[in-house]
């Protein structure tokens, strides 16, 4: 077949001028908001803030905003640090089937390239829509035994980074194609990273945000790379997956049909592997109206990764709690919701949630399982104390494209993770000109915490 990465690097340069059809700039749109919604209370947290700290002493000149502390930095700086705070919450996009959250590796090496160079909020939303389309499409060659040591945000996200800051500069097929080849190279991001305690996940996607944009501007100036290195015997999915690579399967519909129309957008801001368990208890709870005081004990059958990634009933810290299914299951039931307030340090040590989380247990469903990447289902048991027994299969997550986040929902979404951050008046303000304004973004002064609160 002809050679993968000569194919996403030509429809990737195709985009440097080519219209930007309606619905897909509404998409790319949609895409960027959620960005800054996800972005912006990520900017007051670690490991942003430590890394703007660490990185103080080299900053130079720049162009590039970075929205944790307002400078104006080199490009490559504020890709990394923005990268990692929009990240933080867990509240940013995902391409299912690829198992990959594209917009915090595309966009903010996308923007900051945009800002350095003075281009257009046309050229960031072109640049946007190939970016994604590499990352998700590499994404698909590899899934889903990538996913068993590799986090593909990290990875596939050097790629996503690359493609979108080559169109930026405008480079032709051929530099793209090897700005994609030396990406392909300081690629990197294990799971381990996320299994255990730490900050490091985070990091994943502002390194591949970085990486991908010093690939791009190293090609521009003529650095070459191996054009075999996706597919080749020794190459990226030969050293990350099962095989050299679902090719067939990740090129079919190119030009055609596009990875942005189709995201997720997330409900909850959790592990997207929990998501499925959550929506089936929350559609029981609808119908049966039951609490937390009226729980005996919650089951959760899952797909692969629910059970290997979430299943933490002893989770403590933050970030532990962010993937564990008990967790969460027993902060929906107590808070009502798993938003940035489930995470807060009163609710983490809250003993009525621990002890909800006692009730809560997860299985692997081998037929859940084997239709897993494609769908991301669960099957929910809550047995309560009076002895009935609730069941309910939930086919897939709310967010999905089978269940979409409307424009309404999204701007709801927006506005309660941005209104903190930056004050209503403001996240009103900066919604009107993601959607709808002809100008790139700019500086966004996020508030301080007594104003926050």
């Amino acid at each position: 077949m002809p050679n993968p990465l000569i194919r996403l690097a030509g429809h990737a340069a195709d985009w440097r001028g080519r219209p930007l059809p309606a619905d897909l700039e509404h998409h790319a749109r949609r895409a960027l908001l959620d960005w800054f919604a996800s972005l912006l209370p990520g900017c007051s947290r670690a490991p942003a803030t430590l890394l703007a700290a660490a990185l103080a002493p080299e900053r130079g000149a720049g162009k590039a905003i970075c929205y944790v502390d307002g400078g104006r930095v080199p490009l490559r700086q504020a890709a990394l640090i923005n990268g990692t705070a929009s990240h933080t919450v867990e509240f940013d996009d995902i391409h299912r089937d690829a198992g990959y959250h594209p917009s915090v590796a595309t966009i903010p090496p996308a923007l900051a390239a945009a800002q350095s160079s003075g281009a257009s909020m046309q050229d960031l939303l072109r640049a946007i829509v190939a970016g994604y389309e590499v990352g998700c499409r590499i994404g698909l060659a590899v899934q889903p035994s990538h996913y068993r040591f590799w986090h593909t945000t990290g990875t596939v996200g050097t790629f996503g980074s690359a493609a979108a800051v080559a169109v930026i500069l405008g480079l032709d097929a051929a530099r793209t194609a090897h700005a994609l080849a030396t990406a392909a190279t300081m690629a990197g991001g294990l799971q381990q990273a996320f299994r255990g305690d730490g900050m490091s996940k985070p990091l994943h996607p502002g390194h591949a945000a970085e990486a991908g944009a010093l690939a791009a501007m190293a090609a521009a100036q003529g650095v070459t790379g191996a054009l075999d290195v996706l597919d080749g015997p020794a190459g990226f999915a030969a050293a990350t997956s099962e095989d050299t690579g679902k090719w067939d399967k990740a090129l079919d519909g190119l030009g055609k049909r596009y990875a942005i129309a189709a995201m997720t957008f997330k409900n909850h801001g959790c592990c997207g592997h929990v998501f499925a368990g959550l929506d089936g208890i929350e559609a029981l709870r609808t119908t049966r109206r039951f609490g937390p005081g009226d729980v005996a004990a919650i089951h959760i059958g899952g797909y692969g990764p629910t059970k290997t990634v979430c299943d933490r009933p002893e989770a403590r810290t933050e970030q532990d709690c962010r993937f564990s299914m008990q967790y969460c299951a027993a902060a929906l039931l107590h808070l009502g919701g798993v938003r940035l307030a489930a995470f807060e340090p009163a609710q983490l040590a809250d003993p009525a949630i621990r002890a909800t989380m006692a009730k809560v247990t997860v299985s692997l469903d081998p037929e859940l399982a084997d239709a897993y990447p494609a769908r991301r289902a669960a099957r929910v048991r809550v047995t309560l104390r009076n002895g009935s027994v609730l069941e309910h299969l939930q086919p897939t997550r709310k967010g999905d494209p089978e269940m979409p986040l409307s424009d309404a929902d999204l701007s709801a979404k927006f506005h309660e993770l941005a209104g903190p951050a930056i004050g209503a008046g403001a996240a009103a303000r900066l919604e009107e000109a993601l959607l709808r304004g002809d100008v790139l973004p700019g500086h966004v002064p996020l508030l301080a915490p007594a104003q926050a609160a």
